[in-house]
């Protein structure tokens, strides 16, 4: 009698494997749901959004598809729509009007700077209902573009930008920040963004430490964003992207400053550096889906190169599985309405 095909003891002409038939999990959608490792939930999405001083309609950006630099007004419904949609936290980054920046970044200390400005709508807009969170750092600010401010050589000097960083801390907290986002890669912003709030009674306000920030082409679309004033690089603050011990290092010194949350940032360039942060802090970890990989998977999309919808969910479901308990994406609001739809 012939042996071909499978016998009750599993037996091919390839060879005996009873029992090891990964395949059997993968059956049908429903089976593929049901025995998913990782899921995305909409709370653990943050939206980062950009504000302009002045704009009076919402004006989109050229490198980044989909993406705008926000009105007062288009920022407080993106806002609303992201807490329809289940969204956990939104990010702001302002945008002053270029006659306003200065070497010291002094916008990002005006209590009527257009950060602090749109942190009190936002927050009037929707309360608590949605973590409101705003970058404690000068780039956005300076003209000179840099995270702070430089000494007589140009160079970034560490501990007078901790001065302004702490400036920026309580007027960021009185504006209504729930979290601030330390994002400048300073040695010791986190312990001086900690004392200024605890100074001003605002220990209700929580530190997300971007303990790993690496210094990335992945950028590039951000600076349009924000409308960058940077020449040079940023490679004597942020990381080098040959390394991973520092990593633990800077994860280390951010906890013991005080941090309540820890940024890994970009994501996909980084997912074993994710993992590891994972595995080491004991506090919730985030991980920040750039611009660049944003644009990259819509630009190809747009030539029908990929898939978009299977792209950005595969991605996303990357991040979370190397160990990322939130994620900044500027696919936020729409990947929460997707799960909320049943969708994907």
């Amino acid at each position: 009698m012939s042996t071909h095909g499978s016998s009750t003891h599993g037996s091919t002409p390839y060879g005996s494997f009873p029992g090891a038939r990964p395949r059997r999990l993968r059956v049908n959608a429903a089976m593929r749901r049901m025995v998913a490792e990782t899921r995305l939930h909409p709370a653990e999405l943050i939206l980062p959004a950009f504000v302009t001083e002045g704009a009076t309609e919402p004006m989109p950006l050229a490198a980044m598809p989909g993406v705008v630099q926000h009105t007062r007004d288009s920022l407080r419904k993106a806002a609303v729509e992201a807490v329809e949609a289940g969204v956990g936290g939104i990010m702001i980054y302002g945008v002053p009007e270029t006659a306003k920046k200065d070497a010291i970044g002094s916008p990002g200390t005006d209590p009527d700077g257009i950060l602090q400005v749109a942190l009190r709508d936002v927050r009037s807009e929707v309360g608590d209902e949605l973590v409101v969170m705003s970058d404690l750092c000068l780039d956005e600010h300076t003209d000179h573009g840099h995270c702070g401010v430089l000494d007589a050589e140009g160079r970034v000097d560490n501990d007078a930008t901790l001065e302004r960083y702490a400036e920026m801390a309580r007027v960021q907290a009185d504006a209504g920040a729930h979290v601030l986002g330390a994002s400048g890669m300073m040695d010791g912003q986190v312990g001086v963004a900690r004392a200024a709030l605890d100074g001003i009674g605002r220990q209700d306000v929580s530190i997300l430490a971007y303990a790993v920030k690496y210094a990335s082409a992945f950028y590039g679309p951000f600076r349009e964003a924000v409308a960058s004033s940077l020449k040079g690089d940023r490679k004597t603050y942020q990381q080098d992207g040959a390394n991973a011990r520092e990593a633990l290092r800077e994860l280390a010194l951010d906890l013991a400053e005080g941090a309540d949350m820890v940024m890994v940032k970009p994501a996909l360039p980084y997912l074993d550096i994710l993992r590891r942060i994972a595995d080491e802090a004991d506090v919730p970890v985030a991980a920040y889906q750039i611009s660049g990989e944003y644009a990259m998977v819509e630009a190809a999309a747009a030539n029908g190169w990929i898939d978009r919808n299977q792209a950005i969910m595969e991605t996303l479901t990357s991040v979370r599985r190397a160990g990322a308990g939130m994620v900044l994406t500027y696919w936020a609001t729409e990947v929460a309405q997707w799960l909320n739809r049943g969708d994907v």
